[in-house]
């Protein structure tokens, strides 16, 4: 990216954003960023309830391979 000349505005907003960011990991131009304190911690289920999830639409999807038992 070319430098930009006497200190002049970034051309848009989310090259501002990104200039004017104190901590790049909770930039505000980010979608579906959820802000929460940094000693939050998921609940476990969470990656249960995952593995669960795509563990069925596996197997449901396997149940249409022809040839199966």
């Amino acid at each position: 990216m070319p430098a930009q000349a006497g200190g002049a505005k970034p051309q848009t907003g989310a090259i501002a954003v990104v200039a004017n960011a104190t901590d790049p990991a909770r930039r505000p131009d980010v979608l579906f960023r959820v802000r929460r304190d940094e000693d939050h911690q998921i609940s476990a289920w969470w990656p249960i309830g995952a593995f669960l999830a795509v563990s069925a639409a596996a197997i449901a999807l396997l149940s249409f391979v022809p040839g199966g038992a």
